[in-house]
């Protein structure tokens, strides 16, 4: 990597500005069972205790998530490298510098492909030399589409009318803690589809969700269906289920919209232990139509209180407030009837006709 950095920095004229961008698929499944350990003296029995309560806290599930930080330590090192690349031509803090993920852990339940804080809450760290007053933390809240509008900005340009996102370089360059724009005090996200034939004839699972400092509000539009795809007796005729090593191998074996793991496929195999039911629905079972959490009380969303009498009013002022950007924005799922990415050429059977070739 190292080298490639180099290469491409030589390969500049003198004075012309660079834009690099570093994707590495590091935290992408898959990676090397017992890496964690065995490449970084990451020690899986210390997260005894500690993982989040929507996982069971097993031997392997430990492991697992281990060799997870294991791979974001890789990524760290790469980024030091980059760094110390940039100090080498003077350059560092010169730099406008921004390191994001782009969901949760994959191969996790309400990781990747979850609007829950642990599918969609990514880190996000900036540095400008001197330009982004350092050592703050900021509670603002920002959505990756604001990223390319602050690059312009940073670079002296208007961001065109079709970008959605806003800039957040007057954050960026305020010397405040805490909550600096009043108001950014919540994000929009949302989901269709992953895999696209987890499925029946493709269909998504589409939800939406707003979060606010004190609450997730997730709306599933279609909760009669599997949010992480269908298997065998779950929205498909009952028959042989895929074993452990398929299911930790292959994506599309079962649930195809969360990635094949060790923890999915631990989790799929011991459905029928006692205890084991609440993870595998955590996991894979079915979802009301609203969902609501107090993260006062609830960091991890393991309570919904939609359905509960107290929280009436706040449920309904929250839902109102992402309907109402959502209509603004003309998200296809508010208007009109709503089933758009239900239809072709987004869902439905692939048919394919052959014609014959005339001479």
């Amino acid at each position: 990597m190292r080298a490639n950095f180099r290469a491409f920095l030589k390969d500049r004229r003198p004075g012309q500005p660079i834009c690099y961008w570093f994707g590495p698929t590091n935290c992408h499944r898959k990676w090397i069972r017992g890496s964690g350990k065995v490449l970084w003296g990451l020690d899986p029995d210390d997260l005894e205790g500690k993982l989040p309560p929507f996982l069971p806290d097993t031997k392997l599930v430990r492991e697992d998530f281990c060799d997870y930080l294991g791979e974001v330590q890789a990524f760290d090192a790469s980024l030091g490298v980059l760094l110390e690349e940039l100090k080498r031509i003077g350059e560092l803090d010169d730099t406008l510098i921004v390191v994001s993920g782009d969901h949760g852990a994959p191969g996790f339940p309400r990781g990747k492909c979850n609007l829950y804080d642990f599918g969609v809450h990514v880190a996000l760290a900036v540095r400008w030399g001197k330009k982004v007053p350092p050592g703050r933390k900021i509670d603002d809240f920002v959505n990756l589409m604001d990223l390319a509008p602050t690059f312009l900005h940073c670079a002296g340009l208007t961001p065109p009318d079709v970008m959605t996102g806003r800039s957040f370089l007057d954050v960026l360059t305020s010397d405040k803690t805490g909550q600096v724009d009043a108001s950014r005090d919540y994000v929009v996200v949302g989901r269709e589809r992953h895999v696209a034939a987890a499925r029946t004839d493709n269909l998504p699972y589409p939800q939406r969700a707003i979060r606010p400092k004190d609450f997730l509000y997730i709306r599933n539009f279609k909760p009669d269906r599997w949010p992480m795809g269908t298997a065998a007796g779950f929205g498909q005729p009952r028959g042989p289920f895929p074993t452990y090593e398929q299911l930790e191998q292959n994506t599309f074996g079962a649930f195809g919209d969360l990635d094949a793991s060790p923890t999915k496929a631990w989790i799929v195999t011991h459905r029928g232990d006692p205890g084991m039911k609440k993870y595998f629905d955590f996991a894979f079972g079915r979802r009301p139509a609203e969902e609501l959490y107090d993260l006062r009380k609830d960091p991890h969303q393991m309570h919904n209180v939609a359905g509960d009498r107290a929280y009436r009013q706040t449920r309904k002022k929250i839902s109102a407030r992402l309907m109402s950007v959502l209509k603004e924005t003309g998200d296809p799922r508010v208007m009109g009837d709503g089933s758009t990415f239900d239809k072709p050429p987004y869902s439905g059977k692939i048919r394919r006709k052959m014609r014959k070739k005339k001479n």
